[in-house]
Protein backbone atom coordinates (compact mmCIF):
# COMPACT_ATOMS: atom_id res chain seq x y z
CA UNK A 1 0.00 0.00 0.00
CA UNK A 2 1.26 3.50 -0.82
CA UNK A 3 0.17 6.93 0.42
CA UNK A 4 -2.16 7.49 -2.51
CA UNK A 5 -4.41 4.75 -1.13
CA UNK A 6 -4.60 6.29 2.34
CA UNK A 7 -7.13 9.05 3.05
CA UNK A 8 -7.64 11.15 6.15
CA UNK A 9 -11.36 10.48 5.84
CA UNK A 10 -10.79 6.75 6.22
CA UNK A 11 -8.72 7.42 9.32
CA UNK A 12 -11.57 9.54 10.70
CA UNK A 13 -13.93 6.61 10.14
CA UNK A 14 -11.64 4.21 11.99
CA UNK A 15 -11.18 6.59 14.93
CA UNK A 16 -14.93 7.20 15.11
CA UNK A 17 -15.67 3.47 15.28
CA UNK A 18 -13.01 3.05 17.97
CA UNK A 19 -14.48 5.91 20.01
CA UNK A 20 -18.12 4.93 19.63
CA UNK A 21 -17.73 1.14 19.70
CA UNK A 22 -20.55 0.97 17.18
CA UNK A 23 -20.63 1.38 13.39
CA UNK A 24 -24.05 3.07 13.36
CA UNK A 25 -23.10 5.77 15.87
CA UNK A 26 -19.77 6.26 14.13
CA UNK A 27 -21.58 6.82 10.82
CA UNK A 28 -23.86 9.41 12.42
CA UNK A 29 -20.85 11.19 13.87
CA UNK A 30 -19.15 11.26 10.45
CA UNK A 31 -22.37 12.26 8.62
CA UNK A 32 -22.31 9.26 6.28
CA UNK A 33 -24.43 6.17 5.92
CA UNK A 34 -23.44 3.08 7.87
CA UNK A 35 -22.89 0.98 4.71
CA UNK A 36 -20.54 3.64 3.33
CA UNK A 37 -18.53 3.77 6.52
CA UNK A 38 -18.40 -0.03 6.83
CA UNK A 39 -17.20 -0.44 3.23
CA UNK A 40 -14.44 2.12 3.67
CA UNK A 41 -13.25 0.55 6.92
CA UNK A 42 -13.17 -2.86 5.20
CA UNK A 43 -11.18 -1.40 2.30
CA UNK A 44 -8.67 0.14 4.70
CA UNK A 45 -8.30 -3.16 6.54
CA UNK A 46 -7.72 -4.91 3.23
CA UNK A 47 -5.16 -2.34 2.12
CA UNK A 48 -3.29 -2.61 5.40
CA UNK A 49 -3.59 -6.37 5.54
CA UNK A 50 -4.88 -6.13 9.11
CA UNK A 51 -8.13 -6.71 10.97
CA UNK A 52 -8.72 -3.59 13.03
CA UNK A 53 -12.00 -4.50 14.71
CA UNK A 54 -13.46 -7.58 16.33
CA UNK A 55 -17.10 -7.49 15.26
CA UNK A 56 -20.10 -9.12 16.93
CA UNK A 57 -23.84 -8.51 17.03
CA UNK A 58 -23.56 -6.66 20.33
CA UNK A 59 -20.33 -4.69 20.23
CA UNK A 60 -17.24 -3.72 18.30
CA UNK A 61 -13.79 -4.11 19.88
CA UNK A 62 -10.35 -3.06 18.72
CA UNK A 63 -7.94 -5.88 17.94
CA UNK A 64 -4.35 -5.53 19.24
CA UNK A 65 -3.28 -4.42 15.75
CA UNK A 66 -6.24 -2.04 15.65
CA UNK A 67 -5.15 -0.37 18.88
CA UNK A 68 -1.77 0.44 17.35
CA UNK A 69 -3.28 1.74 14.09
CA UNK A 70 -5.92 3.87 15.84
CA UNK A 71 -3.30 5.40 18.13
CA UNK A 72 -1.24 6.45 15.12
CA UNK A 73 -4.35 7.58 13.23
CA UNK A 74 -5.14 10.01 16.06
CA UNK A 75 -1.65 11.48 15.74
CA UNK A 76 -1.97 11.83 11.95
CA UNK A 77 -5.37 13.55 12.28
CA UNK A 78 -4.05 15.89 14.97
CA UNK A 79 -1.17 16.90 12.71
CA UNK A 80 -3.61 17.47 9.84
CA UNK A 81 -5.65 19.76 12.09
CA UNK A 82 -2.48 21.66 12.93
CA UNK A 83 -1.87 22.11 9.20
CA UNK A 84 -5.31 23.67 8.81
CA UNK A 85 -4.75 25.84 11.86
CA UNK A 86 -1.49 27.11 10.40
CA UNK A 87 -3.34 28.11 7.26
CA UNK A 88 -5.95 30.12 9.15
CA UNK A 89 -3.92 31.46 12.08
CA UNK A 90 -4.16 35.21 12.34
CA UNK A 91 -7.24 35.60 10.19
CA UNK A 92 -10.29 37.33 11.64
CA UNK A 93 -11.30 36.25 15.15
CA UNK A 94 -8.47 35.21 17.51
CA UNK A 95 -10.06 31.77 17.73
CA UNK A 96 -12.22 30.17 15.05
CA UNK A 97 -13.43 26.72 14.12
CA UNK A 98 -13.79 23.70 16.38
CA UNK A 99 -12.11 23.69 19.78
CA UNK A 100 -12.31 20.70 22.12
CA UNK A 101 -12.35 22.15 25.63
CA UNK A 102 -12.20 19.77 28.59
CA UNK A 103 -12.58 20.45 32.31
CA UNK A 104 -11.97 18.41 35.42
CA UNK A 105 -15.16 16.75 36.64
CA UNK A 106 -15.37 18.78 39.85
CA UNK A 107 -15.33 22.06 37.87
CA UNK A 108 -17.05 21.62 34.49
CA UNK A 109 -20.68 21.16 35.61
CA UNK A 110 -20.54 24.29 37.76
CA UNK A 111 -18.28 26.55 35.67
CA UNK A 112 -19.41 25.90 32.09
CA UNK A 113 -22.96 27.26 32.64
CA UNK A 114 -21.48 30.50 34.00
CA UNK A 115 -19.16 31.20 31.08
CA UNK A 116 -20.61 29.72 27.89
CA UNK A 117 -22.82 32.68 26.94
CA UNK A 118 -19.92 35.08 27.44
CA UNK A 119 -17.66 32.87 25.33
CA UNK A 120 -20.16 32.85 22.46
CA UNK A 121 -20.24 36.63 22.54
CA UNK A 122 -16.47 37.03 22.62
CA UNK A 123 -15.66 34.24 20.11
CA UNK A 124 -18.64 34.07 17.72
CA UNK A 125 -16.79 31.92 15.17
CA UNK A 126 -15.65 29.36 17.74
CA UNK A 127 -17.44 25.98 17.88
CA UNK A 128 -16.85 24.50 21.33
CA UNK A 129 -16.97 20.77 22.03
CA UNK A 130 -17.07 20.29 25.82
CA UNK A 131 -16.10 17.30 27.96
CA UNK A 132 -15.54 16.55 31.65
CA UNK A 133 -12.78 14.13 32.63
CA UNK A 134 -10.26 13.33 35.32
CA UNK A 135 -6.90 15.08 35.21
CA UNK A 136 -4.98 12.03 33.95
CA UNK A 137 -7.48 11.54 31.11
CA UNK A 138 -7.25 15.21 30.20
CA UNK A 139 -3.46 15.10 30.04
CA UNK A 140 -3.60 12.03 27.79
CA UNK A 141 -6.14 13.78 25.55
CA UNK A 142 -3.99 16.89 25.26
CA UNK A 143 -0.90 14.86 24.46
CA UNK A 144 -2.69 12.80 21.79
CA UNK A 145 -4.45 15.76 20.20
CA UNK A 146 -8.00 14.69 21.15
CA UNK A 147 -8.31 17.73 23.44
CA UNK A 148 -7.23 21.23 22.41
CA UNK A 149 -7.41 23.06 25.74
CA UNK A 150 -8.39 22.15 29.29
CA UNK A 151 -9.47 23.72 32.55
CA UNK A 152 -7.44 21.99 35.22
CA UNK A 153 -6.37 22.44 38.84
CA UNK A 154 -2.74 23.18 39.62
CA UNK A 155 -0.16 21.87 40.13
CA UNK A 156 0.43 19.69 37.08
CA UNK A 157 3.25 17.24 36.46
CA UNK A 158 5.94 18.54 34.12
CA UNK A 159 4.53 18.31 30.59
CA UNK A 160 4.94 20.02 27.22
CA UNK A 161 2.01 22.29 28.04
CA UNK A 162 1.47 26.01 28.36
CA UNK A 163 -0.38 26.66 31.61
CA UNK A 164 -2.10 29.99 32.31
CA UNK A 165 -3.60 30.41 35.83
CA UNK A 166 -7.09 31.94 35.83
CA UNK A 167 -8.49 32.18 39.36
CA UNK A 168 -8.26 30.78 42.87
CA UNK A 169 -11.37 28.89 43.97
CA UNK A 170 -11.78 28.59 47.77
CA UNK A 171 -13.00 25.41 49.43
CA UNK A 172 -15.96 25.39 51.80
CA UNK A 173 -16.81 22.97 54.57
CA UNK A 174 -20.08 21.06 54.12
CA UNK A 175 -21.31 19.25 57.22
CA UNK A 176 -24.52 17.94 58.80
CA UNK A 177 -26.47 20.63 60.66
CA UNK A 178 -26.13 18.78 63.97
CA UNK A 179 -22.36 18.27 63.64
CA UNK A 180 -20.05 20.16 66.08
CA UNK A 181 -18.30 21.81 63.13
CA UNK A 182 -21.58 23.46 62.10
CA UNK A 183 -21.02 26.10 64.80
CA UNK A 184 -18.06 28.09 66.04
CA UNK A 185 -15.70 30.88 65.20
CA UNK A 186 -13.12 31.14 62.44
CA UNK A 187 -12.65 27.78 60.75
CA UNK A 188 -9.21 26.41 59.87
CA UNK A 189 -8.38 23.46 57.65
CA UNK A 190 -6.66 21.67 60.51
CA UNK A 191 -9.96 21.67 62.42
CA UNK A 192 -11.53 19.16 60.07
CA UNK A 193 -9.08 16.26 59.80
CA UNK A 194 -10.67 13.15 61.24
CA UNK A 195 -12.48 9.89 60.58
CA UNK A 196 -15.67 11.72 59.52
CA UNK A 197 -13.93 13.34 56.54
CA UNK A 198 -15.54 12.23 53.28
CA UNK A 199 -13.32 12.06 50.17
CA UNK A 200 -13.65 11.46 46.47
CA UNK A 201 -12.22 8.27 44.98
CA UNK A 202 -8.57 7.86 44.02
CA UNK A 203 -7.68 9.67 40.81
CA UNK A 204 -9.58 12.89 41.61
CA UNK A 205 -7.31 15.88 42.13
CA UNK A 206 -9.82 17.32 44.61
CA UNK A 207 -9.31 14.26 46.82
CA UNK A 208 -5.55 14.86 46.91
CA UNK A 209 -6.05 18.56 47.65
CA UNK A 210 -8.48 17.79 50.47
CA UNK A 211 -6.07 15.31 52.03
CA UNK A 212 -3.21 17.82 51.76
CA UNK A 213 -5.28 20.71 53.15
CA UNK A 214 -6.59 18.76 56.14
CA UNK A 215 -3.45 16.80 56.93
CA UNK A 216 -5.48 13.61 56.61
CA UNK A 217 -3.91 10.28 55.80
CA UNK A 218 -4.46 8.85 52.34
CA UNK A 219 -6.80 6.17 53.69
CA UNK A 220 -8.85 8.53 55.89
CA UNK A 221 -12.55 8.95 55.36
CA UNK A 222 -15.16 7.22 53.27
CA UNK A 223 -15.16 7.61 49.51
CA UNK A 224 -17.59 8.79 46.83
CA UNK A 225 -17.45 8.90 43.05
CA UNK A 226 -18.72 12.48 42.58
CA UNK A 227 -19.48 15.73 44.37
CA UNK A 228 -23.20 15.00 44.08
CA UNK A 229 -22.72 11.73 45.97
CA UNK A 230 -20.70 13.58 48.62
CA UNK A 231 -23.61 16.01 49.06
CA UNK A 232 -26.01 13.14 49.65
CA UNK A 233 -23.67 11.50 52.15
CA UNK A 234 -23.34 14.75 54.09
CA UNK A 235 -27.11 15.25 54.12
CA UNK A 236 -27.49 11.69 55.43
CA UNK A 237 -25.17 12.49 58.35
CA UNK A 238 -22.33 10.25 57.14
CA UNK A 239 -19.68 12.91 57.70
CA UNK A 240 -18.37 16.20 56.34
CA UNK A 241 -16.36 17.20 53.30
CA UNK A 242 -14.78 20.06 51.36
CA UNK A 243 -16.58 21.49 48.34
CA UNK A 244 -15.18 23.95 45.76
CA UNK A 245 -16.89 27.34 45.99
CA UNK A 246 -18.58 27.03 42.58
CA UNK A 247 -20.25 23.80 43.68
CA UNK A 248 -21.87 25.43 46.72
CA UNK A 249 -25.37 26.82 45.98
CA UNK A 250 -26.05 30.31 47.30
CA UNK A 251 -29.44 29.63 48.88
CA UNK A 252 -30.25 27.99 52.21
CA UNK A 253 -30.79 24.25 52.39
CA UNK A 254 -34.59 23.77 52.33
CA UNK A 255 -34.30 20.55 54.33
CA UNK A 256 -32.16 22.11 57.07
CA UNK A 257 -29.94 19.03 57.03
CA UNK A 258 -26.68 20.67 56.00
CA UNK A 259 -24.52 23.68 56.77
CA UNK A 260 -21.69 25.18 54.72
CA UNK A 261 -18.96 27.27 56.31
CA UNK A 262 -16.14 29.35 54.90
CA UNK A 263 -12.58 29.29 56.19
CA UNK A 264 -10.35 32.12 57.33
CA UNK A 265 -8.16 34.03 54.88
CA UNK A 266 -5.57 31.25 54.92
CA UNK A 267 -8.15 28.58 54.19
CA UNK A 268 -7.73 25.90 51.54
CA UNK A 269 -8.49 26.36 47.87
CA UNK A 270 -7.29 25.49 44.40
CA UNK A 271 -5.92 27.41 41.43
CA UNK A 272 -7.79 26.82 38.18
CA UNK A 273 -5.77 27.22 34.97
CA UNK A 274 -6.17 26.86 31.22
CA UNK A 275 -3.68 24.44 29.65
CA UNK A 276 -2.87 23.67 26.03
CA UNK A 277 -0.04 22.13 24.01
CA UNK A 278 2.87 24.53 23.70
CA UNK A 279 3.28 23.38 20.11
CA UNK A 280 -0.28 24.40 19.16
CA UNK A 281 -0.08 27.16 16.51
CA UNK A 282 -3.24 28.70 17.96
CA UNK A 283 -1.28 29.75 21.05
CA UNK A 284 -1.98 33.49 20.57
CA UNK A 285 -5.71 32.77 20.38
CA UNK A 286 -5.59 30.40 23.36
CA UNK A 287 -3.70 33.03 25.37
CA UNK A 288 -6.48 35.46 24.44
CA UNK A 289 -9.01 32.90 25.71
CA UNK A 290 -7.11 32.54 28.99
CA UNK A 291 -7.02 36.32 29.47
CA UNK A 292 -10.76 36.52 28.79
CA UNK A 293 -11.55 33.77 31.33
CA UNK A 294 -9.26 35.43 33.87
CA UNK A 295 -11.03 38.74 33.36
CA UNK A 296 -14.39 37.05 33.95
CA UNK A 297 -13.51 35.06 37.06
CA UNK A 298 -16.78 33.87 38.64
CA UNK A 299 -18.18 35.31 41.85
CA UNK A 300 -16.76 33.61 44.90
CA UNK A 301 -13.32 33.19 43.33
CA UNK A 302 -10.27 35.47 43.15
CA UNK A 303 -8.82 36.28 39.73
CA UNK A 304 -5.12 35.75 39.11
CA UNK A 305 -3.08 38.72 37.95
CA UNK A 306 -2.98 39.68 34.29
CA UNK A 307 0.39 37.98 33.92
CA UNK A 308 -1.14 34.73 35.19
CA UNK A 309 0.46 34.92 38.63
CA UNK A 310 -1.65 34.01 41.70
CA UNK A 311 -3.46 36.89 43.42
CA UNK A 312 -1.68 38.77 46.18
CA UNK A 313 -2.52 37.81 49.77
CA UNK A 314 -4.38 41.12 50.11
CA UNK A 315 -6.80 39.94 47.45
CA UNK A 316 -7.77 36.87 49.47
CA UNK A 317 -10.25 38.42 51.87
CA UNK A 318 -11.62 36.35 54.77
CA UNK A 319 -14.70 34.40 53.78
CA UNK A 320 -17.86 34.77 55.80
CA UNK A 321 -19.69 31.71 57.03
CA UNK A 322 -22.82 30.60 55.24
CA UNK A 323 -24.68 28.99 58.10
CA UNK A 324 -27.46 26.59 57.10
CA UNK A 325 -26.80 27.02 53.40
CA UNK A 326 -27.30 24.32 50.78
CA UNK A 327 -24.85 21.57 49.96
Amino acid sequence: MNLTGLSLRDLEYVVAVADEGHFGRAAERCNVSQPTLSVQVRKLEGALGLVLFERSNRRVLLTPAGQIIVRQARTVLAEAQRLLALATEGRGSPLTGRLVLAAIQTLGPYYFPLILRLLRQEFPLLALALSELRTAEILDGLREGRIDAALISLPLPATALTVSPLFVEPFWLACPAEHPLAQGGALRATDIAGPDLLLLDEGNCLRDQTVAACGAGGAAGRHATSLETLRSMVAAGAGYTLLPALAVPAGPDPSGLTVTRGFDADGPGRTIALAWRTSDPRTPGLAHLAAFLRGHAPAGTVACRDDGAPPSPAGLAPRRDRQAEAV
